[in-house]
């Protein structure tokens, strides 16, 4: 067993020249290491249970035009698409019926779906599934409207930072948007009470091993309770086109380190990673992750919620996407949970 393997298990820590060196030496061998303490420290908390989320993709609408992202706003491309207010409803009854408590409600910067609108969303998710958490991934946003949001009965928020490096930030975003702001609403998010999520991708354009390094500081710094990375995969509607695909290999690594980083955290099996690899979301539980996240969504909208390209799943029904996940996380000796999978204070 690798020394520094052993040290980050034992201390949730490594000084940065040490992780440095983990990210530099991606070996087999080294992975082996890692997962099998990830893996481990994953079931002292959590057993074998894998937490569901189920993901209602609500807007593809976005006011924003992040250089990466397959929804941008320039993006003439796109067929459009709001879900009505009972289409939500029925996304989460269906949703509620096979077993999920925790619905989450993830969509571009829309401004039609304002505070107002989402305020009455989450109202009436909650009277009718009082035992299910509301997880928002929404963008950024005023802390006043955070705070209304909360109030109204939202739990969690998922807001990825996507880089710590100021510098690479604004070679994946428009000037308009800044890594200030989006820190500074994930510290407003954190202050007000939501269990609050992060990331970023893992093989963005123009990463650095530096760059993957900052951010694992600053989430180690934030401590959020959610985490979610994923491998960069190009949109063929974007400035990103002929980029290269972030790798399994490393993504695996990092789900591996930020497991054995934050014990507690909730971390997915992203849908991106199964993208990748037919096995990925497998392999991403088997590195430390605990979360995988089922499409709730109508399927005549599935394949119009698309940031990157060859997405998954498009066409099985919420059910057979329940039933699938299932099965997979079977093979590999985990069950599906059906709790709401808070993170363990």
């Amino acid at each position: 067993m690798n020394k520094l393997v052993e040290k980050l298990a034992r201390e949730q820590y490594l000084e940065a020249k040490e992780i440095l060196w983990l990210l530099e030496n991606n070996t087999v061998e080294l992975r082996q290491d890692l997962s099998e303490k990830a893996r481990a420290v994953a079931k002292k908390t959590f057993g074998n249970g894998v937490y569901t989320r189920g993901l209602i993709e609500f807007s593809n609408y976005c006011k924003n035009d992040c250089y990466y992202c397959g929804i941008r706003q320039s993006n003439d491309q796109v067929n459009r698409y709001r879900l009505t207010e009972d289409q939500i409803f029925n996304c989460c009854q269906t949703g509620y019926a096979l077993g999920f408590r925790t619905f989450v409600l993830q969509g571009g910067e829309d401004p039609y779906f304002d505070d107002d609108r989402v305020v009455a969303i989450i109202q009436e998710i909650k009277k009718n599934y009082a035992d299910c958490a509301i997880t928002l991934s929404m963008g950024e946003k005023s802390k006043k409207s955070y705070q209304r949001l909360y109030q109204a009965g939202a739990d969690r928020y998922l807001l990825r930072h996507e880089t710590a490096n100021k510098g690479h930030y604004k070679r994946l975003h428009p000037s308009n948007l800044t890594l200030e702001n989006r820190i500074t609403c994930l510290r407003d998010l954190k202050e007000i009470g939501f269990q609050v999520g992060t990331g970023f991708m893992v093989g963005s354009p123009t990463q650095t091993i530096e760059n993957i390094l900052e951010d694992l500081e600053f989430i180690k710094e934030l401590k959020p309770q959610m985490i979610g990375i994923g491998p960069f995969i190009p949109h063929h509607n974007t400035p990103f086109k002929n980029a290269n695909p972030g790798s399994l290999e490393q993504t695996l690594q990092l789900i591996s380190i930020l497991r054995l980083m934050l014990p507690k955290a909730l971390i997915p099996a992203t849908t991106a990673l199964g993208t990748i690899n037919g096995q990925g979301r497998e392999l991403g539980i088997l590195a430390g992750a605990n979360v995988v996240m089922p499409n709730l969504s109508p399927v005549a909208v599935r394949k119009d919620y698309s940031l990157y390209d060859n997405k998954i799943c498009t066409d099985d029904e919420a059910a057979e996407c329940r039933s699938c996940l299932a099965k997979r996380m079977a093979s590999i000796g985990y069950e599906i949970l059906t709790n709401r999978g808070d993170y363990p204070e």
